[in-house]
C-alpha cells in the first residue's frame, strides 16, 4: 500500500469509528452485519499497513540521524 494514497489515515481512522458505532448502535442489522465486518476489517488492515510503512521510514532516517551523530 503506498503512502500517496488518496485517503488519508485519518479519514480511514474515521470511517473504522463509524463502522464500529455501528456495532454498538440501534440501527444494527444481523443482516448486514458481515458486510460491514469484512469492511472493518480491511480499513483497519490498510491502516495497519501504512503505519508499518510510517514506522519503517521513521526507522530509516532515524538511523541515518544516529549515524551523522
Amino acid at each position: 500500500m503506498s503512502l500517496q494514497n488518496d485517503e488519508s489515515i485519518n479519514k480511514k481512522m474515521a470511517r473504522l469509528g463509524e463502522l464500529v458505532a455501528w456495532f454498538e448502535s440501534d440501527e444494527f442489522e444481523i443482516e448486514q452485519a458481515m458486510e460491514k465486518f469484512v469492511a472493518a476489517e480491511k480499513l483497519a488492515k490498510e491502516i495497519e499497513d501504512e503505519l508499518g510503512e510510517f514506522k519503517n521510514k521513521i526507522t530509516v532516517i532515524k538511523q541515518k540521524f544516529d549515524e551523522v551523530q
